[in-house]
């Protein structure tokens, strides 16, 4: 008898033992963006996750080990050990057919690009700090790379601050007798020699091409702020020439409104230019920040509730702690909802302005994601600012949205609903 009771209590004993990590994302989560680099890094790791969408903010949970408990306890981040009987009870709780929530499974860390020039520019970038806050790695890559092939060999790829038109941001007017724009002219002029190109409009405009066959074989791309608009406007202009001399030594073409070919592009349609080199804009796309009528403290975008169980590519990149999220701005702040295919899906927009902030949609066998504004924790960044620091704001809610998207290709996920 006495042997029958020890056996069961060291069965007991094991059952309760922790056998999961349990990351927690809703409220009590100490830091938000840490917690995507340690899941993160336990997927470099060999281990899988789980992502448990719209369960505690969208919660993650993996094996325990004592080497992971140790780095969560490192990083700062909230975590609590779980049994065995506690994570499937979690998974059952989410299974239910009237819970709102998936559990998705993570299978490896994805290789991760960003496209920058690799000099110094007056502007930071929200994702690459917010990957180096999360200690995510990632590779620049830039015209070099793209042009040679390389894109293939990763799985994600971001564009940086990025003006694929060959206008050089549209920044002449303010800045062309700035010593770090004339840099930018020469480098991308003796880039486009290098390559064969006439122009540096030309250039870019075969930098996009490759990048949206990179999306095709299946690549998964985010961009922000002007990447998003301009390269929609680079595919949309091939064969037409829509820079002024300034930027290109003649004149752009008449009609090239009229010419634009929107069967190229991923996202917008229907949109005109705004061709003077004097005007911080490229077109009609984006919602210019003197025509947006709405304060500071009042500009929030919602998140849109999509079904976890049917609709989890869009379920997967809005898992937040929260619904509401601050707006801030750019060159392009958010997108004209008349100038949007019916085919994309809008995932957080400012309904009382008419304006979509945050869209996605398939291409080929791969997707993108555009997140308009520049910084989502500086309302109004101005060139030459300094960088935010992350770690004021381990919590925000707009660059969370930027890590979902970098943790997305590491699941298997069903094809997007339009």
């Amino acid at each position: 008898m006495k042997k029958i009771i020890i056996l069961l209590l060291i069965i007991i004993s094991a059952r309760a033992h922790a056998s999961s990590i349990f990351i927690p994302m809703d409220e009590s989560q100490k830091d938000h963006l840490k917690s995507y680099g340690i899941t993160y890094w336990v997927l470099a790791k060999g281990v899988e996750a789980e992502w448990l969408l719209n369960y505690k903010g969208g919660s993650f949970m993996f094996v325990y080990s004592e080497s992971f408990e140790k780095e969560c306890k490192i990083r700062g981040i909230t975590y609590q050990k779980i049994s065995d009987a506690q994570s499937q009870g979690i998974r059952e709780e989410i299974a239910q057919p009237d819970q709102n929530m998936e559990v998705v499974k993570l299978y490896k860390a994805p290789k991760v690009a960003v496209y920058s020039p690799k000099t110094k520019q007056p502007w930071d970038d929200a994702v690459t700090l917010a990957m180096t806050y999360a200690e995510i790695p990632y590779e620049v890559v830039f015209d070099d790379e793209v042009l040679d092939g390389k894109l293939p060999t990763y799985d994600w790829l971001h564009l940086h601050h990025e003006d694929f038109t060959g206008q050089y941001g549209k920044f002449y007017g303010a800045f062309h007798n700035a010593a770090w724009y004339q840099t930018e002219v020469r480098e991308s002029e003796a880039m486009a020699t290098k390559h064969g190109f006439a122009k540096v409009s030309q250039l870019k405009l075969a930098v996009a091409k490759k990048i949206r066959d990179f999306v095709m074989g299946g690549g998964y791309l985010f961009a922000m702020c002007s990447a998003t608009d301009s390269y929609d406007i680079a595919l949309a202009a091939d064969g037409v020439d829509i820079c002024e001399s300034i930027f290109d030594g003649d004149g752009s073409d008449a009609n090239s409104d009229k010419k634009l070919n929107f069967t190229n592009t991923f996202a917008f349609e229907k949109f005109t230019l705004l061709k003077d080199p004097y005007t911080y804009e490229y077109s009609s796309i984006d919602c210019r920040p003197e025509m947006r009528n709405v304060r500071e403290e009042e500009d929030y975008f919602t998140l849109f509730d999509f079904s976890a169980k049917s609709d989890v590519v869009p379920t997967m990149l809005c898992q937040d702690h929260t619904k509401i999220v601050k707006g801030f701005m750019g060159q392009t702040t958010a997108f004209h909802k008349e100038f949007i295919k019916n085919t994309v899906v809008v995932m957080g927009e400012n309904k009382s302005l008419g304006e979509a902030k945050y869209l996605h949609g398939d291409y080929g066998k791969g997707t993108w994601t555009f997140y308009g504004g520049h910084d989502p924790e500086d309302y109004q960044h101005i060139v030459g600012e300094p960088p935010t620091d992350i770690s004021l704001f381990p919590n925000s809610p707009g660059y969370r949205l930027i890590l979902n998207n970098v943790l997305f290709p590491s699941a298997k996920k069903k094809k997007l609903k339009t």
